[in-house]
């Protein structure tokens, strides 16, 4: 891992490190760009022929039948279904709480306007395949458009190179009620969710990680398409004091590290000492690892350990880096997360690691990279619905209304604003 210490490095560089994009490069963009547009020219034949080229499709077309669904739920693992059942109970608790409510202000009398929430109609999940299944996606992001009212509900993974979509996710999704599950993967899943084929129907709104691919793709179609987020490699950071052990604080950073070898991890701590000894359990640790060749690539490549001149200044590095996992290891824990603006899911103490927050502690583990964390949040009920504003005026409310309404209208030249205006009064009462 690299090491740094940020009394002794300029601005510009500190900016350098804090400052990053969940964004794909612009190859990767384009070549997205260039998926969409066959997927939605091509429709399935295209999405087919591109789940050949790169994989994640199955031959015999995208959707797995019921029958495969639900003998996917007879099958599992009696600990695998309490173990989902114990994740379903626990993030439908905390996203039924977020459910929106109505709010209406009478700004002035006769003048009301409301605020109302309501569920989207139709919902893409995307749900990564890759190496390992990930049923705990599909949780994260169905439970909640479940929770919001959304009627109907896609959920797109990709297929194993044999053509089968893994069990433990099918499982999910048949303890969920979820029956339209596709199989297939990466940009030309996006562009099928988005646009549509013979098959397929459109959706209101994707929501759900990917790799580069999948976020390049969510970005292009966003323009007509509602999408969560772009999202990178997952990431985390965590602040430290000598009131934690350091194996715990290796075994957060490794935990994170397994995610990926684009997965970036960073300690920042007030003592040097602190620093050492992570490290050395890094060193201890590793062996216990089955994902060990993907853990020490993403520590060299994307590791970093800060040392900071104060808490004060540690605190602060981490809320510029706006990391999408913070964890938070320090003697007085809660001044931190007072300071906290920019973090995605914050885990608090050395009882709350990080994985807790991916499978079950109710909240949702899908959340901004990137540094995004600095002006979005985690994925939540109220990103399954659209807002509307209802406004409801008397005579007397728009007649109170009428000087600032015409008077700003002629200011702007649109006088046709101001007639709709004056029109209502004009016969004199």
């Amino acid at each position: 891992m690299r090491r740094i210490d940020l009394s002794g490095i300029t601005s510009q560089e500190r900016s350098a490190i804090t400052r990053r994009s969940a964004v794909p490069s612009a190859a990767i963009r384009a070549g997205a760009a260039d998926i969409i547009a066959a997927v939605r020219t091509g429709g399935d034949d295209a999405l087919a022929s591109y789940g050949e080229r790169f994989g994640g499709g199955s031959p015999g077309g995208t959707l797995v039948s019921k029958d495969e669904i639900a003998a996917a739920l007879e099958a599992a693992d009696p600990a695998l279904l309490s173990a989902l059942d114990t994740a379903i109970a626990h993030v439908d608790a905390v996203h039924r709480d977020q459910i929106p409510a109505v709010s209406s202000v009478e700004v002035t009398p006769g003048v009301l306007v409301e605020r109302r929430w309501s569920p989207l109609r139709r919902v893409g999940c995307y749900v990564p395949g890759g190496a390992a299944p990930l049923p705990s996606t599909l949780v994260m992001t169905v439970v909640p458009a479940l929770a919001a009212g959304v009627e109907s509900i896609a959920v797109a993974t990709p297929a194993r190179p044999d053509g089968s979509v893994y069990r433990a996710v099918l499982a999910a999704a048949g303890l969920l009620g979820i029956d339209e599950v596709h199989a297939m993967g990466g940009a030309q899943a996006i562009a099928a969710l988005a646009y549509g084929t013979k098959t397929i129907a459109p959706v209101d709104k994707i929501v759900g990680p990917g790799n580069a691919w999948v976020t390049a793709a969510k970005l292009a179609v966003s323009g007509e398409c509602a999408v969560d987020m772009p999202a990178g490699p997952s990431e985390a950071l965590i602040l430290a004091d000598t009131s934690t052990d350091p194996r715990l604080l290796a075994a957060d950073l490794l935990a994170q590290a397994e995610h990926g070898p684009d997965s970036p991890v960073v300690l920042v701590t007030t003592t040097p000492e602190i620093a050492d000894a992570v490290l050395e359990a890094i060193d201890e640790l590793m062996g216990r690892l089955d994902r060990r060749g993907v853990i020490e690539r993403a520590l060299a490549n994307h590791g970093l350990v800060a040392v900071a001149r104060s808490l004060d200044d540690a605190i602060a590095f981490a809320d510029e880096w706006a990391p999408e996992h913070l964890s938070i290891h320090l003697s007085d824990p809660e001044t931190a997360v007072d300071c906290i603006r920019s973090a995605g899911s914050v885990f608090v103490g050395p009882w709350a690691p990080e994985p807790v927050g991916d499978y079950a502690s109710g909240a949702n583990h899908v959340l901004p990279t990137g540094g995004l964390a600095s002006a979005l949040g985690p994925l939540g009920t109220e990103d399954f619905g659209s807002w509307r504003q209802v406004q409801r005026l008397t005579r007397s409310g728009l007649k109170a209304l009428r000087p600032a309404v015409t008077t700003l209208a002629s200011a702007e030249g649109l006088t046709a604003h101001r007639l709709a205006v004056d029109i209502r009064f004009e016969d004199g009462t």
